[in-house]
């Protein structure tokens, strides 16, 4: 070795910690190109700051961030003409992984300030020490040649990653840094520009300072557009603008439903720009139920797998970027910071402000269904995840009516309660056609009480953990405790129901134990018989669903309830005060009650050919 050569070991804590480093802290390996990328923009920005005061500090018309990879010498370099760094600053920065030039460096501007009250301090990007030695994820030894702005000498910096490192004289024409990494086996893909510029779009693409890739042949291309369209006033962007960057974020084709780009400011400071999209995606939402908002730290791409918003809010596309954050960590430790917890309740609390904004404007109200025919179902999620959002969902949610035309909202299903009714009442089945025509809904219609219809997939889940709407219960039709003897059918007075006891006992020998209760009900108009649910445990269709699951159903069977008026109840009465055997038309009322819900006969065969012996005037035979 040169006597010119210093060989320096490691800071003790860059020993203990440089493996984990290279193996643990970041998730994806392509980082290290965005955290030297970071550095060597950091270091031009800070040498622009302090030509402001020193002018012979001032950069070269050309100054840029250039990466030059070389094939044959197997070597990736990254250059910069910025601030640079002196013999000590290498040791210092470099040769302990906690030391931060950036960091020491806003310190040191600590309040610095224009002469009109203008923040002189620069936006900061990237961090020595940590962020640097990722590096080695790719290289098996790194070389740092730089010279200090306004200084004359240059210094190397070299290491392979394994306790010690070396610094010695060495000459640079002009101020900066090259960083020359000498790469891995496993890491030809950083030879390829193509690559390069990938990773560069990807991760810096919003850097102010200029990126370039050189090419083989020796070629400069820009790599990075330069600007973060997040952090610039609204007043400067066009329509075309935000278009082209939510088609960018969000992989679509379509134009955003609303934008949304605010700069929250105070105790919390950070830049958002989202997206609602006018169109559902293409894959479907339930493949990946995590939010993809990416998180940026000083317009430096982190990771968009931050889940700023909630799952019930995973339609939304767009960028959040704060300076309250460190740069330099991974995507693991973000999920716990305490200043990432309060970004999240404050972005998704600015979505649910734009949408209830949105929801409450009558005059653009096909717009907001139109919205809610492509993401009222993911919404509905909420309800049963978010405890605390719970109150501020329901007033979004949409839903058709047995009595309206459209969609309505619950406030205006409130607003239009009968003075005597207790409860908002629903049906949950597949397909909004069959809701309207089931025989659940007879008697409510018949006393003009509207009913909600819930097709989707979540809707068998929420209302139970809704629980209820401006104090007034949320019920399902088909559950015992819908009382609607307060209320009084509409027009003529409705017949008398006749008694049918003696039926009422025979089914209920004969159905046990396929239901837990048989009685009559003023509920029916025009069907003989409907199933209800026992006032305790879920619904008829959630019973349906855990079935359908494999995860049968433990509660109480359901209640088959008969209406007495209907002329083939009438006829069965009369027989069953007769004594004769009903055991294969209680099976056939039974089966007759569960195809109108939407489910199967107990026994496919059995009811066909019940069906068909009736069609042809023939006794049925039971079951075996």
């Amino acid at each position: 070795m040169s006597e010119t050569v210093e060989r320096h070991e490691f800071g003790a804590e860059v020993g203990r910690l440089l493996d984990l480093v290279v193996h643990a802290l970041y998730s994806d390996r392509e980082i290290f190109l965005r955290e030297l990328v970071a550095n060597a923009a950091d270091a031009t920005d800070r040498r622009r700051f302090e030509a402001l005061t020193n002018e012979a500090l001032a950069l070269p018309s050309d100054a840029r961030v250039l990466i030059a990879p070389d094939k044959a010498a197997r070597t990736l370099t990254i250059s910069d003409s910025g601030i640079g760094m002196s013999k000590e600053d290498l040791a210092q920065n470099l040769g302990t992984i906690a030391r931060s030039g950036t960091r020491a460096f806003s310190q040191a501007l600590g309040e610095t300030k224009g002469g009109e009250g203008e923040d002189l301090r620069p936006s900061l990007i990237g961090q020595f020490g940590v962020g640097f030695y990722s590096a080695f994820m790719v290289a098996d030894r790194v070389t740092v040649t730089s010279r200090r702005a306004g200084a004359d000498e240059a210094w190397t910096w070299a290491s392979d990653g394994k306790g010690s490192y070396t610094l010695e004289p060495a000459s640079r024409e002009q101020a900066g840094t090259d960083i020359v990494l000498h790469l891995k086996e496993d890491a030809d893909e950083y030879l390829e520009s193509y690559r390069l510029d990938h990773v560069v779009r990807k991760w810096a693409d919003n850097i102010a300072v200029p990126i370039a890739i050189r090419d083989a042949e020796g070629k400069e291309e820009a790599a990075n557009r330069g600007t973060a369209l997040w952090r610039k006033p609204k007043s400067e962007i066009t329509e075309e603008q935000y278009k082209e960057f939510y088609r960018t974020v969000s992989h679509g084709f379509d134009e955003p439903w609303a934008t949304l780009h605010w700069r929250a400011e105070g105790a919390l400071e950070f830049t958002g720009l989202l997206f609602v999209p006018s169109m559902k995606p293409f894959m479907a939402m339930e493949d990946d139920r995590r939010s993809k908002v990416r998180l940026h730290v000083r317009r430096m791409f982190i990771t968009d797998e931050a889940e700023l918003l909630p799952n019930w809010l995973r339609f939304v596309h767009g960028v959040v970027d704060t300076d309250d954050l460190p740069l330099n960590v991974s995507r693991e430790m973000l999920q716990s910071t305490p200043t990432l917890q309060k970004i999240r309740r404050a972005v998704t609390t600015r979505v649910i402000n734009e949408l209830s904004s949105r929801s409450k404007n009558a005059e653009k109200a096909e717009e907001y269904q139109k919205f809610f025919e492509n993401f009222g179902s993911v919404l509905k999620e909420g309800i049963y995840e978010d405890f605390e959002r719970r109150a501020e969902i329901a007033p979004l949610l949409r839903f058709r009516s047995s009595t309206q035309e459209g969609w309505t909202s619950l406030p205006d299903y409130v607003a239009r309660m009968k003075p005597e009714q207790e409860a908002i009442y629903y049906l949950v089945a597949d397909d909004v056609e069959a809701l309207k025509n089931s025989a659940q809904l007879e008697g409510f219609r018949a006393r003009g009480v509207e009913v909600l219809l819930l097709s989707d997939h979540v809707d068998a889940f929420w209302p139970e953990q809704l629980g209820k709407f401006e104090d007034k219960p949320l019920r399902s039709v088909t559950q015992g405790s819908a009382d609607l003897a307060k209320l009084k059918p509409e027009g003529e007075a409705a017949e008398e129901a006749p008694p049918a006891d003696k039926l009422v006992a025979a089914l209920k020998l004969a159905l046990e134990p396929d239901v837990s209760d048989v009685r009559t009900t003023d509920r029916l108009v025009d069907s003989a018989v409907v199933l209800a649910a026992s006032g305790m445990g879920p619904d008829l269709q959630m019973q349906r669903l855990l079935r359908r699951a494999g995860r049968g159903f433990g509660g109480s069977a359901p209640i088959l309830e008969i209406n007495p008026r209907h002329p083939l109840i009438r006829s069965l009465n009369d027989r069953a005060e007769a004594g004769e055997d009903l055991k294969a038309e209680a099976g056939t009322l039974l089966d007759l009650a569960r195809v109108q819900d939407g489910d199967t006969p107990r026994d496919p065969v059995a009811f066909a050919r019940a069906v068909a012996a009736a069609l042809a005037g023939t006794p049925a035979k039971p079951a075996s």
